[in-house]
C-alpha cells in the first residue's frame, strides 16, 4: 500500500493498580446494539460479467446483471464485509428502450428516456419489477421475493427505492391490484392545478422534448424523432412549469401533485386528504407487505412533510420494523423531516460529505466538522453518512481524488463519528473509478445509472462469478480489507454504536498541536474509550494530541495511572499518555488511528 492504513482499533483505558408530534425514542432500528451498515447496489450492474462496454450498448451487447447473480456466495461475501443492510437500487419497473413487448412491456419512446437502459428514478409501474433483472421475465416478482429471502438468510436486511416525487412520462401500471385506479386516470386535465389531480398540467400546450437531445448518441432509433405525444403537457419532475424543459432538467419525468399549488405561493390543500397521498401510501403498503425492511425515499424533501407524517405510521402499522431513509439536502429541514415527517434516517450530504470531499482534495479545514456535529445534536443518530452513491463521483475518479487510498481518513470519520448508519457503494471497496463514456452521462467520474455497462474493478472482485476477489491486485485486496475492518468495527464496538462523542479537534487546533488537516475526537461507552485521529495531510507530520478535561473525566483517567496506547490492527504503532494527558504520534499521509490503551 502506498499509504499506511492504521486503523488502530480502540482506546480501552485501564489503570495499573418541533414539531407537531415528537417521534418516540423506542425505534427498534435505533436502539439495536449493531450500527447499520448499508451496501448500495445498482442491481442491473452488480452481476454483469460482460466486458464489452460499448457506449449506448444494448442489453445483448453490454450485458445486464440479474437477481440470480446475487446468489448465496455473493451475499455471503457482502455480509463478510460488515454489511447489515443492502439497498437494491433499480428494482421497480422504470422506463427503458429495451423491448419486452412479448411480456406486455413495450419499449418507451427514446425522446423521453435517458440512456438505453433508462433511469431507475423514472418509474413507469410502481407495482412491477424491472424486467432486466429477471432470468425468467414472467416470474420477475417471484425472483425478487427469492432475492429478499436469500438476503435475509445471510443475515442482512433489504432496502429498496421509493420514488415519491415523480414518475416516467409514460407511466402506466399493468400490474396494479384489482380496483386500483392508475395515477392520472381520473385527473381533470383542463386545469393546471386541482388538489384531487395526481399531476400538474399546462393546458393548451404540447410537450416538446429538449432540442438536440439524443438518448443514444449516434445510435438513433425510430422512436427518437421529437414526436413523442403528450397533450396537455405535464409539469416536469423538478418543478419546471414549461412544455419545453431543457436537457439538464428532469425532462423524462413528471411531477406528482400532493395538494400543493406551487404556482400560487405553494398554498396547500390537505383536507380532504389528496388522492395522490392515498395512492402513494397504498404503494408503500404493497411493498411493505413483501417482507422488505426499508425504503430509501428519493428526493423526499420535494414531497410535503405532512404526507410523510400521515403515511409513515400507516406503513409501520403493517410492518412495525420497516425503516424510512430520506434523501434530503436542506439542513434547515432535517429536524422537521425527522420529528414531524417521522423519518428514521436522513442523508448527510451537504454537511459532512461535502466537507470531507473538500478535505480529500486539499481544501476546507477539519475545524468545520465539530460545528457540523454541534448543529446535529439530538439527531446525530439519524444521519446516514457516505462517500459514494449512485449520484456522486467515484473517489478514485480524476473528477474526485484520483486515488482510492485518500478515502481512508474520510471513511473512518464517516463510520465512527456518531451512532448513525454509514453506507458504501458497490465497487467503492475495490477502488472502482467510474471510468468510461457509458452513454447518457459521458465521462463524468460516475458509474452510469442510465446505460447497460460492466463495472471493471468490481468485475475483478466477482472473478467470473466466484465472488472471491481473485482478479484484484494486492493493493485492491488491502483496500477491501480496510473497508471490512472499519465497517465491522463501527457496527459492533459499543463506543461507536452507543457511546458519547467528544470533539478534540478545536482544542488542539487552538493549542497549535495539530494543523487544520488533522481531526481528532473521542468516543466512550463504559469501558470502551476511543480516541480517533485522522489526517488529510499530504506529507508526514508529527502531531501532539492533548485530551480535554471533559474527556479525561469521561474516560475516568487517574493521575497515578500509566497508560499505553497500542494499534491493534496491523501497524504496530504504540503511544503513551504523559501526566498532562498528552501523546505524540507520526501522522502519515491520509491515515487514521483508533487507539487502545492498557
Amino acid at each position: 500500500m502506498r499509504f499506511c492504513v492504521l486503523i488502530v482499533i480502540a482506546l480501552l483505558f485501564t489503570t495499573c493498580s418541533t414539531p407537531k408530534e415528537k417521534i418516540p425514542d423506542a425505534n427498534p432500528m435505533q436502539i439495536t446494539s449493531q450500527k447499520m451498515i448499508v451496501y448500495q447496489i445498482m442491481t442491473r450492474l452488480f452481476g454483469n460479467q460482460k466486458t464489452t462496454n460499448k457506449p449506448y450498448g444494448t442489453v445483448e451487447e453490454n450485458g445486464v446483471g440479474k437477481f440470480a447473480d446475487l446468489n448465496e456466495a455473493a451475499l455471503k461475501e457482502i455480509h463478510e464485509l460488515g454489511i447489515t443492510h443492502i439497498w437494491y437500487t433499480g428494482v421497480i419497473e422504470h422506463a427503458t428502450l429495451t423491448d419486452y413487448s412479448e411480456y406486455g412491456i413495450p419499449p418507451d419512446d427514446a425522446d423521453v428516456v435517458k440512456g438505453r437502459a433508462g433511469s431507475p428514478y423514472a418509474i413507469k409501474d410502481y407495482y412491477d419489477i424491472n424486467p432486466d433483472l429477471a432470468t425468467d421475465v414472467k416470474n420477475r416478482m417471484a425472483e425478487f421475493d427469492q432475492l429478499v429471502e436469500r438476503t435475509h438468510a445471510q443475515g442482512m436486511k433489504v432496502l429498496i427505492d421509493f420514488v415519491p416525487n415523480h414518475v416516467a412520462r409514460a407511466y402506466k401500471s399493468d400490474a396494479k391490484p384489482a380496483g386500483v385506479k392508475d395515477l392520472g386516470e381520473e385527473d381533470d386535465t383542463s386545469i393546471s392545478f386541482k388538489a384531487s389531480n395526481n399531476f400538474y398540467y399546462l393546458p393548451g400546450q404540447k410537450f416538446q422534448p429538449p432540442a438536440n437531445y439524443s438518448a443514444l448518441g449516434a445510435n438513433s432509433v425510430a422512436t427518437e424523432d421529437k414526436k413523442y405525444s403528450e397533450f396537455p403537457a405535464k409539469v416536469t419532475g423538478n418543478d419546471q412549469f414549461t412544455a419545453t424543459p431543457g436537457i439538464n432538467e428532469w425532462f423524462e419525468t413528471i411531477k406528482l401533485n400532493y395538494g400543493v399549488d406551487i404556482q400560487d405561493n405553494r398554498k396547500t390543500y390537505f383536507d380532504p386528504v389528496p388522492n395522490t397521498w392515498v395512492k402513494m401510501k397504498d404503494i408503500l403498503v404493497y411493498w411493505a407487505n413483501k417482507n422488505i425492511d426499508g425504503f430509501r425515499c428519493d428526493m423526499a424533501e420535494m414531497v410535503p412533510v405532512e404526507f410523510w407524517h400521515w403515511a409513515i405510521p400507516q406503513v409501520k402499522a403493517v410492518n412495525p420494523e420497516i425503516i424510512f431513509i430520506a434523501e434530503i439536502y436542506n439542513p434547515g429541514q432535517y429536524r422537521n423531516y425527522i420529528e414531524t415527517g417521522r423519518f428514521d434516517f436522513l442523508y448527510d450530504k451537504v454537511q459532512l460529505y461535502d466537507t470531507l470531499r473538500l478535505l480529500m482534495n486539499k481544501h476546507s479545514s477539519t475545524a468545520h466538522i465539530p460545528g457540523i456535529q454541534k448543529s446535529l445534536e439530538g439527531i446525530n443518530h439519524a444521519m446516514l453518512h457516505f462517500l459514494e452513491n449512485h449520484d456522486e463521483q467515484r473517489i478514485a475518479s480524476p473528477q474526485f481524488s484520483g486515488d482510492y487510498w485518500k478515502a481512508v481518513p474520510a471513511m473512518v470519520i464517516s463510520a465512527t463519528i456518531d451512532k448513525g448508519p454509514v453506507m458504501i457503494y458497490f465497487g467503492q471497496e475495490v477502488g472502482e473509478p467510474g471510468a468510461g463514456k457509458e452513454g447518457f452521462n459521458g465521462e463524468d467520474g460516475r458509474t452510469t445509472i442510465f446505460d447497460y455497462w460492466g463495472v471493471p474493478e468490481h468485475q475483478k472482485w466477482m472473478n467470473g462469478g466466484k465472488y472471491d476477489g481473485g482478479g484484484l491486485s494486492d493493493d485492491q485486496k488491502a483496500l477491501r480489507l480496510f473497508y471490512s475492518d472499519i465497517l465491522k468495527f463501527a457496527s459492533t464496538n459499543k463506543a461507536i454504536t452507543d457511546g458519547a462523542y467528544y470533539d478534540l479537534t478545536l482544542f488542539n487546533l487552538e493549542q497549535g498541536n495539530i494543523p487544520d488537516k488533522a481531526h481528532v475526537f473521542a468516543r466512550v461507552q463504559g469501558e470502551e474509550r476511543l480516541v480517533i485521529l485522522s489526517g488529510f495531510n499530504e506529507s508526514p507530520l508529527r502531531v501532539k494530541i492533548k485530551l480535554t478535561d471533559d474527556v479525561v473525566q469521561a474516560f475516568g483517567l487517574k493521575a497515578e495511572g500509566d497508560y499505553l496506547g497500542r494499534d491493534l490492527l496491523r501497524s504496530g504503532t504504540d503511544i503513551g499518555l504523559d501526566k498532562s494527558w498528552t501523546f505524540e504520534v507520526d501522522l502519515t499521509p491520509y491515515t487514521s488511528y483508533i487507539f487502545k490503551i492498557k
